[in-house]
């Protein structure tokens, strides 16, 4: 890779960050049908839980809370990422339908860009630092939602309702495995 070119792709990681959270459609569409932004979403999950990991560590959190806020978004990530394609290219597929897991994983993985909001827990005021994580998380929501309707060729409602089931999913799952496990 020239110098010109390693120099290029961390503005381009930065300036698709910026636009997924401006929720640009077209930014969505553009990792989904670039193979090779696959690493890149998975640095903007990266960058997501690192940065709720440093809030919960600055906020004080208890040490599991702040590796529950590391891991999480990863789990949400991939596991998310996998009902998503189960559910809306079978259950709830569109007649414009023609996805991959691979493209859900690198739209959905651009979804996590506002969770960089999550590290700037200690700025003041202090109201701020506590409503930011919240605020972030409901941003990340919406971002989804547009991810997954780019990445499945849906209208809105469709993208909701494969979202909420696939979420839905992934609960269920989750729950289901905390259960068997060993106390």
């Amino acid at each position: 890779m020239s110098t010109a070119a390693a120099a290029a792709a961390p503005r381009s990681l930065w300036r698709r960050m910026w636009r997924a959270a401006r929720l640009d459609a077209h930014v969505y569409e553009e990792v989904e049908a670039e193979p090779r932004a696959l690493p890149q979403a998975a640095l903007v999950v990266l960058l997501a839980s690192v940065a709720g990991a440093l809030g919960g560590q600055i906020a004080g959190k208890p040490t599991l809370h702040v590796a529950l806020d590391l891991f999480e978004p990863l789990v949400l990530w991939l596991g998310g990422s996998a009902f998503t394609y189960m559910v809306g290219s079978t259950f709830l597929r569109g007649p414009h339908t023609v996805t991959d897991y691979a493209e859900v994983l690198r739209t959905t993985g651009f979804a996590f860009a506002p969770g960089v909001l999550r590290g700037l827990v200690a700025l003041p005021p202090p109201e701020l630092g506590s409503w930011l994580p919240l605020a972030a998380d409901l941003w990340m929501l919406v971002a989804g939602v547009v991810a997954v309707r780019q990445a499945l060729d849906f209208g809105t409602r469709r993208a909701i309702a494969t979202f909420g089931l696939s979420f839905v999913l992934l609960w269920l799952s989750l729950g289901g495995l905390l259960w068997v496990l060993p106390a």
